[in-house]
């Protein structure tokens, strides 16, 4: 009961993972304006996503534009699409594949792929929260170093959007997930490694002896005459007391 507990916890939080990383994948908050310098007050605010750059007015307007080349995007925005892309399939691979190895599901109930599917979908939830987590730090990493850079006007420079938090918490709520899952199914195993064993080396019982229902036979001892068939001797007749000669 506490593995099968072990395994639906797991299952949703990987759920919450996925729509943490599709919500971060989708929406343009990856970057927004950094408000430094002649910034501090300012009517329009810009943010940048994977997908689309955004601009918020101070009137209310919210307008977006998508990239309209993919060839023409830096390549580590390339890398950031790609990346996330691959997280968010591995995250729906994960799920199906735990559903049909999780204890509380039907499917192939009394087979042995039980386990090894629940640990799959463990390794996917895994997967997609390291994929997760290296474009986020990616791209941390990148605006840490653009927001130092001296050479940069202040007007042009950004900080940390939301979407990167989100995509923080969604890799660790994935990675959990998939920990959670694997120890479950690994401990279930385990559990059932036992009682395996013992049902196999149960000892046949040999059937009864035969002497223990039929007593054996007595010895066979043939009787005094029938020991020597051969014609008597006149030496066993001399033997008895009587002679031929008295006879003659």
């Amino acid at each position: 009961m506490a593995n099968m507990a072990g395994q639906v916890l797991g299952f949703f939080l990987g759920v919450l993972g996925f729509v943490g990383t599709v919500v971060s994948t989708v929406l343009p908050h990856w970057r927004s304006t950094a408000y430094v310098g002649s910034n501090i007050i300012t009517a329009t605010s810009y943010m940048k996503g994977l997908w689309m750059e955004c601009v918020w007015h101070s009137t209310g307007i919210y307008q977006c534009e998508v990239y309209r080349s993919m060839l023409a995007l830096p390549r580590d925005l390339q890398a950031a699409r790609a990346l996330m892309v691959l997280s968010c399939i591995t995250s729906v691979l994960a799920a199906v594949v735990c559903v049909l190895g999780m204890k509380c599901t039907h499917f192939a109930h009394h087979s042995i792929i039980k386990t090894p599917l629940a640990l799959s979908g463990g390794i996917c939830f895994i997967c997609a929260g390291i994929l997760c987590l290296v474009t986020v730090v990616w791209t941390t990493n990148d605006v840490i170093m653009e927001f130092y850079d001296p050479f940069l006007p202040s007007g042009f420079k950004y900080e940390i959007g939301l979407c990167v938090y989100i995509g923080y918490a969604a890799s660790c709520l994935s990675l959990v997930a998939g920990l959670v899952i694997c120890w479950s199914s690994g401990g279930r195993s385990r559990s059932r490694r036992p009682e395996f064993h013992t049902q196999r080396s149960q000892p046949v019982s040999p059937p009864p002896a035969f002497n223990n229902i039929y007593p054996p036979a007595p010895p066979y001892n043939p009787p005094e005459a029938l020991k020597d068939n051969r014609a008597p001797s006149m030496t066993s007749l001399s033997s008895n007391g009587y002679r031929l000669n008295n006879y003659v």
